[in-house]
């Protein structure tokens, strides 16, 4: 018998803000070889794949539930970017970012697979992703996180310079068994 994901789970939302680009560098992790490639026009099914292995133990769920034109609309946006990292030539984690207007870019998501931890890239590729994220010159870069997030994701965001501005109480509705069975069915 089929059991239901659980009707919604808390969760605290923290946005956050960075006013000026990162200063710091960070050198390419010795002994793998990366590659980080934007994909202007990636293909639903692609995105799904990145955004289910990164986001799976996070419950990330939103772009799971569109079907292909919605999603479609989404990523092909002009205002929108998706950058995929390449680990020693497989998938290893992607950025997502979203133009919000001239002054404004939001990091709308970023992670790293679970086969790519313990690497030594996760700051590396987070420094990528500032380093595109302000390449159009925004006077503001947001990125927001949750406490069903990575353990150290917010400590790691306020290590490159964001700053917290507001936190908010929501809920998260799990993806059902129908629903995971359903994603699944696309791999």
């Amino acid at each position: 018998m089929m059991t239901e994901s659980p009707l919604e789970l808390p969760v605290r939302v923290t946005e956050l803000e960075m006013t000026a680009p990162p200063k710091q560098s960070l050198p390419v992790p010795v002994n793998i070889q990366t590659a980080i490639m934007r994909v202007p026009l990636i293909p639903p099914a692609f995105y799904r794949f990145l955004y289910l292995q990164v986001g799976r133990r996070w419950h990330w769920v939103d772009r799971l539930r569109m079907d292909d034109e919605a999603l479609s609309a989404v990523l092909h946006d002009p205002r929108n970017s998706v950058t995929v990292l390449y680990v020693n030539g497989a998938p290893a984690g992607f950025f997502e970012l979203l133009k919000i207007d001239d002054d404004t870019v939001e990091i709308s998501h970023f992670g790293i697979f679970e086969h790519a931890l313990g690497l030594g890239i996760g700051k590396w590729f987070l420094l990528q992703a500032l380093y595109a994220a302000w390449s159009s010159n925004p006077k503001l870069v947001r990125v927001s996180t949750n406490d069903l997030d990575h353990p150290r994701a917010l400590q790691l965001y306020q290590r490159f310079g964001f700053s917290p501005v507001a936190t908010r109480e929501t809920t998260l509705k799990p993806l059902t068994e129908a629903e995971a069975s359903q994603v699944s069915a696309f791999f």
